[in-house]
């Protein structure tokens, strides 16, 4: 099944297009993804990014994560000559996130200390909102920091932090761990497991998720 069935499969194009225009207003979107929960604003907008992390209550010297469409879209946030990212697209779409040095044309907002955070999710809600919403959201996981992020739409929702919460496909109880080996269709729940974080400049893994660490190894060599 290509990703385009997959969006007319589980999109529901009112509600996507009702939370690009919440993006647009500077609002923060709550959405399932095949990791956990996030939260989502305008990459172009100082002001829904810095709201985005008052709600979450995040550092400001951490990067948020950039969330992206496609390969094509995820290149134009890097500083040329990070050929190893090339390895590691096999794990996208999927739940692994790379720290690399972004691009000078990157806002500071998106990449404190000249470093940013990359992500191609596979979920197909989250992919038809990035479609709608120009390829690229500033993203987080969907919890206060400190608290544990949000493994389903009832945990998205009590936590309050949205503006608008897309809905869930699949079973919303789900914790079935997602697996690059795991079927297209599995991803369209929450696996409650966080993606793994990897930081392509010193190739070290800063949190173990979903991307075994010897499956990263492996594609490094």
């Amino acid at each position: 099944m290509t990703l385009e069935s997959r969006q007319k499969k589980h999109n529901r194009p009112e509600e996507v297009a009702q939370a690009v225009q919440v993006l647009r207003r500077g609002g923060v979107v709550g959405y399932p993804s095949e990791t956990v929960w996030g939260l989502a604003a305008l990459p172009t907008s100082r002001a829904a990014v810095e709201r985005l992390y008052a709600l979450k209550g995040r550092e400001a010297s951490k990067p948020v994560q950039l969330s992206c469409l496609n390969m094509q879209r995820a290149r134009g946030w890097l500083r040329p000559g990070q050929d190893e990212l090339e390895r590691l697209e096999v794990f996208w779409p999927g739940p692994l996130t790379v720290l690399a040095w972004a691009t000078e044309t990157c806002p500071p907002w998106l990449a404190p200390g000249g470093v940013v955070g990359l992500r191609i999710p596979a979920h197909p809600v989250i992919q038809a909102l990035l479609a709608a919403a120009g390829g690229t959201l500033a993203t987080t996981s969907l919890n206060p920091s400190g608290s544990a992020a949000a493994s389903s739409q009832k945990q998205a929702r009590a936590y309050g932090l949205a503006d608008l919460l897309l809905s869930a496909d699949g079973d919303e109880a789900s914790t079935a761990q997602w697996t690059s080996a795991a079927p297209v269709g599995s991803r369209s729940v929450s696996s409650g497991v966080a993606s793994t974080v990897f930081d392509l400049r010193t190739r070290q893994v800063l949190r173990l998720g979903a991307v075994p660490h010897s499956e990263l190894l492996a594609a490094l060599v």
